[in-house]
């Protein structure tokens, strides 16, 4: 996490707030193009599945949030969903830097949005 930078670590640190807090599998936080964040967890009710991602850019969106700068997604998964990162696309286009870490908040890969 050391070479992130300090909004960077910031998005960390809420996703795994947001997650601990939650005790769901993920937690994910994002920073739209205004600087603004949105943290979030999964949902994972009988009627309703969201990843922790989607929650994100789905209140982002609902705040009105014309971009997005980055991403943090803390998952025991292997890779962020392609779901989520077509969301990202959507609302943030090419060029979103999404870091993936573990459930602690150690990040593990950092990529851009293609």
């Amino acid at each position: 996490m050391s070479d992130l930078s300090a909004e960077d670590q910031k998005l960390v640190t809420l996703a795994r707030a947001t997650r601990a807090r939650t005790n769901a599998a993920e937690g994910a936080a994002v920073r739209d193009a205004d600087g603004r964040t949105y943290a979030g967890a999964t949902v994972a009710l009988p009627s309703l599945q969201v990843s922790a991602l989607g929650v994100c850019v789905a209140m982002a969106v609902a705040s009105g949030a014309k971009g997005l700068e980055a991403a943090v997604v803390l998952t025991d998964a292997d890779a962020v969903s392609p779901d989520d990162l077509s969301a990202l696309r959507d609302l943030g286009g090419a060029g979103v830097v999404v870091h993936r870490g573990d459930t602690r908040g150690t990040v593990l890969a950092s990529n851009l949005v293609d």
